[in-house]
């Protein structure tokens, strides 16, 4: 069985889309102004916003109180006939992003068996970043009785000669389009058309085959092969996973092979998507002394024709050469030789976007900064086969308004 697959979809008969669709529950986590305008914009509507727990709630007075009622409210939105079921279907996505580039994905659903987020993992579908167990059951805690699932999962394919994904595309003039509408609070652009039938067995068997032979692509390299990585969402896929784990120790011995649990909606999309952007994230180190960090880099993780990356230290700057030997990745590098020299000395690491905002930081008393480039696609397979998870903040993919906003549903009980 392929680790990605056709899903019982559901999508609101008559809720105006504009309404119904709300950005990711871990965005804007800091402003809650953002989260009272969503509620507002929806009032009246049926809409996504009274199926999830914004994390700005997590750990507050009123989170179990909202759990609550958030699961009531998705028993009655089934109850009165709220959505219509698409079966065994994938949904064909494009989102118009600020920029005006558009990016292309393909809703389905994921096999939980096939996913394993632990450090050291061999799984087909694997997490990219290191998952903090700690939040996890906040986010069980909603799961765990709720009747569906919305998902705000974006999962990665390998995938340069474009076989999945591009092949529908392609002929989506000739397939039923589900909704076309502009995002609230400026998130651009989406449409959705529905694929079904011998387009849903035409990807699977190009899939089976793809599968099959996509270690090809990674002859040489230490570490077994996978077939997707979580780009995005890995905490609320963590979560499915430990919900379904939980589900099959309560029920010993039982057959739960075909139990809606077992699967996780996702959208899949292809790392070589000209639109699919990786924005590095720079790190500063403050709090230290600056002379000798760099010092013990240069002294200890650094060789000729290594990954090459600046520094800055007050007015000064220059560049290091990170070992290739010690990661697939100048961050996977930069990291670990930060995380040792930080635990034996002084110094505190914060992680940056912007790179004039680092090299400002850097010019203040007692701080280093380290400018890092982007991280080509190609790397991130790669980096994660050979080396495992990868470092935390290692890339951001897109802008906050940018993330998946909830729209297509599925049963889990």
């Amino acid at each position: 069985m392929n680790a990605f697959l056709p899903a019982d979809i559901l999508l609101p008969k008559n809720a105006p889309m504009e309404k119904w669709a709300v950005i990711a529950c871990d965005q804007f986590t800091s402003d809650q102004a953002y989260w009272d305008r969503v509620r507002k914009n929806a009032e009246g509507s049926a809409s996504t916003i009274n199926l999830i727990l914004p994390e700005a709630e997590l750990g507050t007075p009123s989170e179990a109180a909202h759990t609550k009622l958030i699961n009531e409210t998705m028993a009655e939105y089934l109850k009165n006939d709220v959505f219509v079921t698409y079966p065994n279907s994938f949904v064909l996505v494009e989102r118009t992003l600020e920029n005006g580039s558009i990016r292309t994905g393909l809703m389905g659903m994921v096999d939980l068996d096939a996913y394993d987020y632990s450090t050291g993992s061999t799984s087909a579908i694997r997490a990219t970043e290191r998952t903090v167990v700690e939040r996890i059951p906040p986010r069980q805690r909603v799961r765990r009785d709720a009747p569906i699932e919305l998902p705000h999962i974006l999962m990665l394919a390998d995938d340069h000669d474009k076989v999945l994904i591009e092949p529908i595309a392609a002929k989506k003039d000739s397939l039923k389009k589900l909704y076309d509408f502009d995002l609230m609070e400026g998130g651009g652009h989406i449409t959705g058309w529905l694929v079904e039938g011998d387009e849903v067995k035409a990807f699977e068997d190009r899939l089976t085959e793809y599968t099959a032979t996509v270690g090809k692509k990674y002859e040489g390299l230490k570490g077994i092969p996978m077939v997707f990585a979580v780009g995005d969402g890995n905490h609320s896929l963590a979560t499915a996973k430990s919900c379904y784990e939980e589900l099959k120790a309560n029920h010993p011995g039982e057959d739960l092979s075909n139990h809606p649990a077992r699967f996780a909606l996702v959208e899949l999309e292809n790392i070589h998507d000209a639109a699919q952007v990786f924005e590095p994230i720079h790190r500063i180190i403050a709090k230290t002394d600056p002379e000798a960090l760099l010092k013990e880099l240069e002294a200890t993780w650094c060789a000729e024709g290594g990954f090459p990356v600046k520094w800055y230290i007050g007015e000064k700057s220059g560049v290091v050469y990170l070992d290739k030997a010690k990661s697939q990745l100048a961050v996977g590098a930069l990291q670990t030789f930060l995380d040792k020299y930080l635990k034996e000395h002084a110094g505190e690491i914060d992680y940056i976007h912007d790179d004039d905002v680092l090299i400002d930081l850097a010019k203040q008393p007692d701080s280093i900064g380290f400018l890092l480039p982007a991280m080509e696609k190609s790397q991130l397979f790669r980096g994660v086969i050979a080396d495992g998870i990868l470092p935390r903040k290692t890339f951001s993919m897109g802008h906050a308004r940018e993330k998946r906003y909830y729209l297509e549903a599925r049963k889990i009980k």
